[in-house]
């Protein structure tokens, strides 16, 4: 792994306007990084990637890299780009197991983030370097939001996600109630009354999309954020049909080859899928097919009924009547982004949400309610793990200095 690192980092040509770096939405100084690695200052390294990007290791893992820092490296022009990513990946994990420091000095003001994705995760580390004390309420029994319950372990694992726990908020001194819903027995208006100065709220997108065709309630029919929480409370049989062809319908697809699932098809409107070009050669490479131009219209039990769509040049369809087709399956599941639930906008008053159900807030964080700040899947709908980071990072800036300009406790 080493020799590999460094073959890649030796490939680099420290380009004076790196396009790299402009490629990379949280900014990562790559030719630097890769510099201080070359000059055997690994630790320096590691220390400059998690002050820019409290989630790099799991950036390395989970990043569209093709269309972001390698994508835009002048290597890959007429050849193979940096692997940054197996760059930043060795020296982030490496560098993580030096990262024993405490938490800072207090400086006596409580803070509350609701939801523990990324989002939720960036803007607790960042505020828990100021000092604040932090809490965060999760409605799940773990940390990590999508990025443990909508990303599968063969492409981040736990153990990933355990270390981030331990490292970065444990030893911060970050605290976490986990199993617990704001908006439920505890609602904002109580974390107010308890003395948290800001509420910073990261509860992610967890409704699943639905079709709005016959047969969604038929009892093989799943839906895709739903089956990757827990595949393995799922029995669904040989042949599946997958709806949807985005990165999440590729995690979904290749989970169920894993799980026993050996001939599954994926459909798309479209011509050509929506996950990134790796996510797709992975799944064809893993046996996973694809159909393309199809719109279902209907789910019987015996599996789906699509009919094909001709698609112009201006992004309109063009249904083709008379095509339709039953296509059989043991399983059917909808995998077609998803949208947030509404529970914690109906229990607070003053808090504003969208026509989508997606809370109202400005490119800094702020919402409708004064205290109350929001950023990532929750307000912009479901985006990268790295420009959720990106937006966090401005966000938790201006908690900061919203709560520094609230008057004083005697």
């Amino acid at each position: 792994m080493a020799l590999h690192v460094m073959d890649e980092a030796n490939r680099c040509l420290q380009c004076k306007k790196p396009q790299c770096q402009k490629g990379c939405p949280i900014g990562t100084n790559i030719p630097e990084a890769i510099r201080l690695l070359k000059e055997n200052k690994l630790n320096e390294a590691g220390w400059m990637l998690f002050e820019n990007n409290p989630l790099t290791t799991v950036c390395s893992l989970v990043c569209n890299h093709e269309k972001q820092c390698e994508g835009h490296c002048v290597l890959g022009k007429k050849g193979a780009p940096v692997h940054f990513s197996v760059i930043e990946n060795y020296i982030s994990s490496t560098y993580a197991n030096q990262m024993t420091k405490g938490p800072a000095p207090s400086n006596g003001m409580r803070v509350a983030i609701i939801g523990s994705g990324p989002a939720g995760i960036t803007i607790a580390i960042i505020l828990a370097r100021y000092g604040y004390q932090v809490t965060i309420f999760e409605g799940k029994d773990k940390i990590g939001g999508v990025l443990r319950y909508g990303i599968p372990e063969f492409r981040l694992p736990k153990s990933v996600l355990d270390d981030i726990e331990y490292r970065h908020l444990e030893l911060k001194g970050i605290k976490v109630r986990p199993n617990t819903t704001i908006g439920g027995a505890i609602t904002i208006e109580d974390l107010f009354r308890d003395g948290y100065k800001a509420i910073f709220v990261g509860t992610g997108v967890w409704k699943p999309n639905s079709l709005k065709i016959k047969g969604e309630s038929l009892g093989h029919v799943h839906f895709g954020i739903n089956y990757l929480n827990n595949p393995d409370s799922y029995k669904l049989g040989n042949k599946v049909i997958v709806i949807g062809a985005g990165n999440a319908a590729m995690d979904v697809a290749r989970t169920a080859i894993r799980k026993g699932s050996h001939d599954l098809t994926c459909y798309s409107i479209t011509k050509k899928v929506a996950a990134s070009e790796y996510e797709f050669s992975y799944a064809q490479l893993e046996g996973v097919k694809f159909e393309y131009n199809k719109k279902p219209v209907e789910i019987v039990d015996e599996g789906v009924i699509f009919r094909d769509v001709i698609e112009h040049e201006d992004g309109t369809f063009e249904e083709v009547e008379g095509s339709d087709t039953l296509h059989t399956a043991d399983s059917v599941i909808i995998s077609i982004s998803q949208g947030p639930q509404s529970r914690l906008v109906n229990t607070t008053e003053g808090l504003k949400a969208n026509a989508r159900g997606l809370l109202a807030a400005d490119e800094r964080g702020f919402t409708s309610r004064p205290g109350i700040f929001a950023s990532g899947d929750v307000v912009n709908g479901a985006r990268t793990v790295v420009e959720a980071v990106a937006h966090s990072k401005v966000v938790a800036e201006a908690m900061h200095e919203y709560m520094q300009s609230l008057p004083k406790e005697d």
